[in-house]
């Protein structure tokens, strides 16, 4: 797919589907091949007991642009799914917003290797690193 906003359609036709990501009020920011980048602000839907961002929206995080960085080297009419990830939590945020960051690592007909970083920028823009994931998805046909 060669046209830029063709694949930023495709990618955020599905993105409008996930309803986690709709709740969670998560924004798509950007489409590149092989590349995605996602935006998850900090409100009480995405907190732990302790007001921090919980790991599970980091993880969700993660997932979601690691998928789509996947998804934008998948032939027309596939999806992928994931199969497995393993993220390392580095650090615990609140406020701000969560930048998550997925790239291919390598991409094959059948199975495609992701990573993403998500960074917590704060309000006054400074970014850290706060989550590292490595992933694998399965291209699948699209069912809808």
């Amino acid at each position: 797919m060669s046209d830029p906003s063709a694949l930023h359609q495709r990618i955020e036709a599905s993105f409008l589907r996930q309803g986690l990501m709709q709740h969670l009020g998560a924004r798509l920011l950007r489409v590149a091949p092989g590349e995605c980048d996602i935006a998850l602000p900090y409100s009480d839907k995405v907190t732990q007991q302790q007001g921090g961002f919980h790991g599970g929206a980091m993880g969700a995080l993660a997932d979601i642009v690691g998928g789509y960085a996947g998804l934008s080297v998948a032939a027309e009419g596939m999806e992928v799914t994931t199969v497995e990830y393993k993220v390392n939590f580095l650090a615990a945020f609140q406020g701000g917003e969560l930048m998550g960051c997925g790239r291919v690592v390598r991409a094959g007909r059948r199975v495609i290797v992701t990573t993403a970083e998500v960074h917590h920028r704060a309000a006054d823009g400074q970014e850290t690193p706060c989550a590292v994931m490595q992933q694998t998805l399965m291209v699948v046909p699209k069912t809808y």
